[in-house]
């Protein structure tokens, strides 16, 4: 058998560790992208300084859908990341009345919060209305009280949306896939 000399193996090293590099490179920019949960917005589900793997590839195979958990890049910031909820999808028709949220006329029951949640905005004494148009997505947080959101800033674009949360990664005891939150338009 041929002794390898040095350089060969070196050569042989140097390819092994690159093509590593390169499939990393190509997961993180491509298909994964961290994220660092900063702030209330998202309790009880999602924690201030959790850390977590959002899925980039999910929305290049399928639409998103009402109770995803996304990060977006808000059109106020957009060097920012944020984390929220999509309630409204494209052409609907989104209304918040009397602390609920109705979606074309019909109430929108959300599994992942608690019943006795109130959703508000500024403006209490009149129902908040707004039509997303095809491009369009209404994001809140699940903390009602404490989030920055659609209500505030706006329907966001499609274009906005960089994924889908997919796994959370740290503090070690938090570690899950959330999924998608559970909701549904339900008559009255």
């Amino acid at each position: 058998m041929e002794q390898q000399t040095f350089w060969q193996k070196a050569w042989h090293w140097f390819k092994y560790f690159g093509s590593l590099f390169i499939i990393g490179l190509l997961l993180r920019y491509l298909v994964f992208t961290p994220f660092y949960v900063d702030g209330p917005s998202m309790e009880p589900n999602f924690h201030n300084k959790e850390y977590m793997l959002i899925s980039k590839l999910s929305y290049r195979l399928h639409e998103p859908h009402r109770g995803d958990p996304i990060v977006f890049r808000p059109p106020i910031a957009p060097r920012d990341t944020w984390i929220k909820r999509i309630i409204g999808l494209p052409g609907e028709e989104i209304t918040i009345k009397d602390g609920k949220i109705y979606i074309n006329g019909k109430l929108l029951k959300e599994d992942y919060l608690s019943d006795d949640i109130k959703t508000l905005f500024s403006d209490s004494t009149t129902p908040y209305q707004i039509k997303l148009k095809n491009d369009q997505y209404f994001l809140m947080g699940d903390n009602r009280e404490s989030s920055y959101d659609s209500r505030d800033i706006g329907p966001v674009p499609k274009i906005n949306i960089v994924g889908k949360a997919w796994i959370v990664l740290f503090p070690p005891q938090d570690i899950r896939l959330p999924g998608s939150g559970q909701s549904q338009v339900i008559a009255q």
